[in-house]
């Protein structure tokens, strides 16, 4: 496996944990005023999972037990564990108050992180790291994502009944995830590869490269299905009041 920079090691490390801390943030704010005692324990318990995964998906590429061409390809099992917790976080009831607990622009506006990510990316292609068809000289359009939420969340700062706006945002950006997630997995040293060019995408399978998808696609994942909910909640709300003013309490499911 080529040797990439330290400047590339240590800038996606950063933007990982940065993204980590972030989440954690968002569970501690999302909490509003509830009793101080509740929202302490659940920022911990957010904190020490977060940590947990971090350490232990480090560990896992760190030890070499990851591989695409093993049987079974415990990089693979990994991957789909990661997309698997990543919908279970979505879709519960932490998904639920980051979706209440959130404003809209903040929800859109934390994607931001795919913009630097696709620069790292990028420079990981340059280095020999990752196949070309993962990076925006490639087929992964994804940095629009990113760039995206910047422009859409400042609007949304100012109109957050702006729905249609940030359903159009929200559908288009899960449109690039699947996009690169499709083009990653054709891309892996399996049965299954349609992209014979070199390097494989093997590199994700190495300590800390595989934080891309147990951390990065998670994030994306996530905060893809919390919008969502957002937005059903807030559709709503609209038509269960007067002159379409949402209800703040109403329930997201």
């Amino acid at each position: 496996m080529v040797n990439a920079s330290p400047m590339l090691a240590w800038c996606f490390v950063a933007l990982a944990i940065l993204v980590a801390v972030v989440f954690v943030a968002a569970v501690h704010v999302s909490h509003g005023h509830g009793a101080r005692s509740s929202n302490r324990r659940d920022t911990l318990l957010a904190a020490a999972g977060t940590m947990v995964w971090l350490a232990a998906t480090l560990a896992l590429a760190a030890s070499g037990r990851l591989s695409f061409t093993s049987r079974p390809p415990t990089a693979g099992m990994l991957i789909a564990a990661s997309i698997a917790v990543a919908f279970v976080v979505g879709t519960s009831r932490l998904g639920a108050r980051l979706a209440t607990g959130i404003p809209l622009a903040a929800l859109v506006g934390a994607q931001a992180f795919r913009f630097p990510l696709e620069l790292v990316l990028h420079r990981a292609y340059r280095d020999g790291l990752m196949p070309v068809q993962m990076s925006y000289s490639g087929f992964n359009f994804d940095i629009l994502t990113g760039l995206s939420a910047i422009v859409v969340a400042l609007y949304l700062a100012r109109r957050p009944d702006a729905i249609i706006v940030a359903r159009v945002w929200n559908a288009a950006g899960i449109v690039l995830l699947t996009n690169i997630l499709t083009i990653a997995v054709l891309s892996t040293p399996t049965s299954i590869r349609v992209f014979h060019n070199e390097p494989a995408n093997e590199w994700i399978a190495h300590a800390p490269w595989v934080w891309l998808p147990t951390v990065f696609v998670v994030a994306a994942i996530v905060g893809h299905i919390v919008v969502f909910r957002r937005l059903r909640h807030q559709s709503r709300a609209r038509s269960q009041t007067p002159h379409g003013v949402a209800a703040p309490s109403a329930a997201v499911s």
